[in-house]
């Protein structure tokens, strides 16, 4: 991809990702709801990022012939669960950051105990969101029984992903692993798989389920979004030791400077690299192997996990 074709690829992505922001504050909380909670969930999930969840599930129910809105409230809902889970790793029990994105992070904002709540409370209203694709069982041209079967499926989709068999189960490794005198590779993977992967994962797969496509195709799915997920994170931990600092928007080697163990630390800078690009490849064949026009996916694909920041 040269830089004229990356620069319009970033226009697309930037667009799509306005629409997105859009669509999340339609399902947000209203702004006179009483109280500090709900003025902290929307603190949290409007402070901006990529979006790539909601993107990524869009793009694949697009890919799988989807052309109605029953995929909107599950694109809220993966943001909504991907923002507590930023919420609660930044807190002092966790990662004890300060700043987020560029402005300070929940609970140096509103204290810990609401930055608990709002992160529970994001959790919770994800799922209210996501079952508001029952309020209209009829849309998309989808028979009703069929809707419903789709629908509970999406959301046990959602609900593992999220849960002990993916994210939290994930994070809850990585922090066993913080304690450890050695980690190794195989751990390390899992964590990714599990802590990166699993919501991207959820994503794919719930834009396929909502699109109606068949059992084969979501499992392909999700072989491609965790090949995506894990180089992306292997990405991160190139960028902590090559990156550039103007261009990451912050402070390279921290990974070394917290003694953290990283698929660079244990296999070396040259391995790391091509294992992105091995990773990069099995999602590309994935997608191309698939019906439907792929070729936003793929270059989607392409630009997230090969990014310089």
């Amino acid at each position: 991809m040269d830089e004229q074709e990356r620069q319009a690829l970033e226009k697309e992505i930037e667009q799509k990702a306005l629409e997105i922001e859009e669509a999340l504050r339609r399902y947000l909380p209203e702004e006179d709801c009483p109280g500090r909670v709900p003025e902290a969930m929307r603190y949290s999930i409007l402070a901006g990022g990529k979006r790539l969840r909601p993107m990524l599930m869009r793009e694949t129910y697009r890919l799988c012939g989807g052309t109605g809105e029953s995929v909107m409230p599950f694109m809220a809902a993966i943001e909504m669960i991907h923002t507590y889970s930023l919420v609660h790793d930044d807190l002092p029990a966790m990662d004890n950051d300060e700043y987020r994105r560029g402005r300070k992070t929940t609970h140096v904002v509103y204290g810990e105990g609401t930055a608990v709540l709002a992160g529970d409370a994001l959790l919770n209203y994800a799922f209210e969101t996501a079952l508001k694709v029952f309020d209209n069982c009829e849309v998309d041209g989808i028979p009703l029984t069929e809707r419903y079967r789709v629908g509970i499926r999406a959301l046990s989709i959602l609900a593992r992903k999220a849960g002990i068999y993916g994210m939290i189960g994930g994070q809850d490794a990585d922090l066993e692993a913080e304690k450890a005198e050695e980690v190794s590779l195989s751990r390390l993977l899992f964590i990714h798989e599990h802590k990166t992967a699993a919501l991207i994962e959820a994503s794919m797969m719930i834009g396929a389920v909502l699109a109606g496509a068949d059992e084969k195709t979501v499992e392909a799915l999700e072989e491609c979004a965790s090949h995506i997920g894990i180089a992306f994170q292997i990405q991160d931990d190139i960028l902590d030791v090559s990156g550039d600092e103007a261009a990451l928007g912050k402070p390279v080697g921290s990974d070394a400077r917290n003694h953290k163990q990283t698929y660079v630390t244990l296999s070396g800078l040259e391995k790391a690299v091509q294992e992105v690009e091995e990773r990069s490849q099995r999602a590309l064949d994935i997608l191309k192997g698939l019906p439907g026009d792929s070729s936003f996916l793929q270059k989607l694909t392409e630009y997230l996990i090969h990014r310089n920041k």
